[in-house]
């Protein structure tokens, strides 16, 4: 089991091993999701991923379009 503890301001350090697993770096966002009494930690999408608006048409959604549109 990995620990580590909470300050007085809130803070803590996340262990090595966790973030080694998430494969975390310096800025990285983190996304936290509460699930019966638990806390699920993972590493958060970069913001181009998660604000794409034309993420939901899976109609455009090809190899052959990333190709095409991936640079716009």
């Amino acid at each position: 089991m990995i620990t580590s503890k909470l300050t007085s301001k809130a803070q803590t350090t996340i262990p090595q091993p966790v973030r080694a697993a998430l494969q975390l770096k310096e800025g990285d966002a983190l996304r936290y999701e509460i699930v019966d009494g638990r806390v699920i930690l993972t590493k958060a999408r970069s913001p181009t991923q998660t604000d794409d608006p034309f993420r939901t048409f899976h109609e455009w959604n090809s190899e052959a379009d990333e190709r095409a549109y991936g640079d716009l």
